[in-house]
């Protein structure tokens, strides 16, 4: 049990020691898609609680939240210059493809909700 401990603790100071070394931009869109899928958490309570009456509003508020959450993740993908795959693609490029693609999955989310 106590090893469990030991590389638990171990564990998590390697990921802060290795995330420090991570660039500013890339932390921001972490910290995007965190807000986003805690919205995610937070509109799942209140549909709990107080009820799912209008449900193409509450679908429409999670699929938003999930879809910008995903495309953030490509977002950070494409920006991030340790990955190889994306190396020839500059950062605005990428940042338009986030834009476009959210600015479509929103005019879908709006008609969904009728």
């Amino acid at each position: 049990m106590g090893s469990t401990i030991t590389d638990a603790q171990a564990l998590v100071t390697a990921l802060r020691s290795a995330y420090a070394s991570t660039p500013i931009k890339l932390k921001i869109i972490d910290l995007y898609v965190v807000f986003s899928l805690a919205t995610v958490l937070v509109q799942v309570i209140y549909m709990s609680l107080v009820g799912s009456f209008p449900f193409n509003a509450f679908l429409s508020g999670i699929l938003s939240c999930i879809g910008s959450a995903v495309l953030a993740v490509c977002l950070r993908m494409q920006v991030n210059k340790e990955n190889k795959e994306f190396k020839n693609l500059p950062p605005e490029r990428a940042f338009a493809d986030f834009v476009l693609c959210n600015l479509v999955l929103h005019l879908i989310i709006m008609n969904f909700l009728g």
